[in-house]
């Protein structure tokens, strides 16, 4: 059972950072829909998406939240951990055949809480197409 533990609070460091990537399919958006329940046409239909201010379809913002959410529980601080808040800002559109990287960076460390508050940034290749902030519960050793 050890290696479903992430990092323990003690273990942590400011400017710690972990990412996790993929390229979007048309599956993905398939996929996120059935299970969200967000079958925004924007998403699903290309001749009204094209109808949009996007030209074409885009993928549905919280897969590249959901990212996040892959890197905080999974890699940093990984297995263990306890998400309590999360803002984004969605900058630009995500499309299939998009390779999305989401990146955590551990901004500062609240020990009387045991928080982690992490910098949240989504990019493809060098342009940021989300932002945000996510706080952490992390487990202690104490």
């Amino acid at each position: 059972m050890k290696e479903l533990q992430g990092y323990c609070f003690e273990d942590l460091k400011e400017g710690m950072t972990a990412i996790f990537g993929k390229t979007i399919t048309e599956s993905d958006i398939y996929t996120f829909a059935g299970v969200s329940g967000d079958t925004n046409p924007v998403h699903l239909n290309e001749e009204y998406a094209k109808s949009t201010m996007f030209k074409g379809r885009i993928a549905h913002g919280m897969i590249g939240a959901s990212f996040i959410s892959a890197v905080l529980g999974t890699k940093l601080p990984g297995p263990g951990c306890i998400y309590v808040s999360q803002s984004l800002k969605f900058r630009a559109p995500v499309r299939i055949g998009d390779t999305l990287m989401a990146r955590v960076t551990i901004k500062r460390l609240i020990a009387d809480k045991k928080f982690a508050e992490c910098e949240t940034v989504c990019t493809i290749g060098d342009k940021k197409v989300i932002e945000g902030e996510a706080i952490v519960m992390v487990p202690s050793r104490a």
